[in-house]
């Protein structure tokens, strides 16, 4: 049996899940701020905070835009009704975001991640995402060299 589910546990507003990656894989050039298309137990789960970003990505499917391999765990409290964890959930943008970003993942290289996932003041599930390009070996070795300058940086200010 499914443990009890407290009110205090929910998540009103605030973070629910952040791809920390995104940053270092990926050279964002633009963010966007996305509703999304959810069922009522997913809704439930990332109250919880049950979801994972790392890995997901948007995808073009007939002129509109969904998010795929984003994890949201099943709701633990479930009845008859359920969700399937990793499934392409449709993004909510306006028409001329939609159409920018389409033409932008047209060209070669560009991609569009998933940055953080969260609610919004009102109670809404929005999705942060990015339209970046990929960044190369050395792109990687140049910021984490530049990470490690700032750190020793501030080491030396003190």
């Amino acid at each position: 049996m499914a443990g009890k589910v407290r009110r205090a546990d929910f998540i009103a507003h605030g973070l629910v899940a952040q791809n920390r990656r995104a940053h270092f894989d990926y050279e964002i050039e633009e963010k966007f701020i996305a509703g999304l298309q959810l069922t009522g137990t997913e809704v439930k789960s990332l109250r919880l905070g049950h979801a994972n970003i790392t890995d997901a990505y948007g995808i073009e499917k007939n002129g509109e835009l969904y998010i795929s391999n984003m994890f949201i765990a099943e709701y633990s409290c479930k009845g008859y009704e359920t969700h399937a964890e990793k499934r392409d959930r449709k993004l909510l943008l306006n028409h001329k975001e939609i159409v920018k970003i389409i033409g932008e993942l047209s060209r070669k290289g560009s991609t569009l991640v998933a940055i953080r996932l969260f609610f919004n003041e009102k109670g809404l599930a929005k999705l942060e995402i990015g339209l970046g390009r990929g960044k190369k070996l050395y792109d990687k070795r140049e910021t984490i060299k530049e990470r490690d300058w700032n750190r020793e940086k501030q080491r030396l200010l003190r």
